[in-house]
């Protein structure tokens, strides 16, 4: 009896109820790039330019400029450097490895010490004062 009702009401329901109408969403881009409006590119560029903080700095030449000699300078000390990483990596992780302690290598200082995660290497350049350190995990 009482499913009965139910399906009475339900019926008079879906009767009584209207058609359910839904139309299509349609996305259309701005950005002329993507098939917007081409007339829009003038105003995105006007915006991007408006909330544009960078301002480049034109009282110098060329900051990023270097010349001959610095290349040849910042390359030596590269190939110093890979050397010197290659001669530690397999003097520490060979058979006579290094024991912990201060090491100098041309304009380079370089001090090793074993620790509780790892070897710890800090190398420092006599030259111009300049340090790095690298941990060493052990596995």
């Amino acid at each position: 009896m009482k499913f009965s009702i139910v399906c009475f009401f339900i019926l008079l329901f879906l009767m009584g109820s209207r058609s359910i109408v839904a139309q299509q969403l349609v996305y259309t881009p701005i950005n002329p790039n993507f098939g917007g409006y081409y007339y829009n590119g003038t105003w995105m560029l006007a915006q991007a330019q408006a909330e544009k903080q960078f301002t480049p700095n034109t009282s110098t030449a060329n900051p990023y400029a270097t010349n001959s000699l610095q290349d040849f300078q910042s390359s030596l000390n590269s190939a110093i450097l890979s050397q010197l990483s290659q001669k530690i990596i397999s003097q520490v992780f060979g058979e006579n490895a290094l024991k912990a302690g201060n090491y100098t290598f041309g304009n380079y200082e370089v001090n090793i010490n074993p620790e509780t995660d790892g070897i710890h290497i800090k190398i420092q350049d006599n030259s111009n004062g300049g340090q790095t350190s690298v941990i060493v995990p052990f596995y």
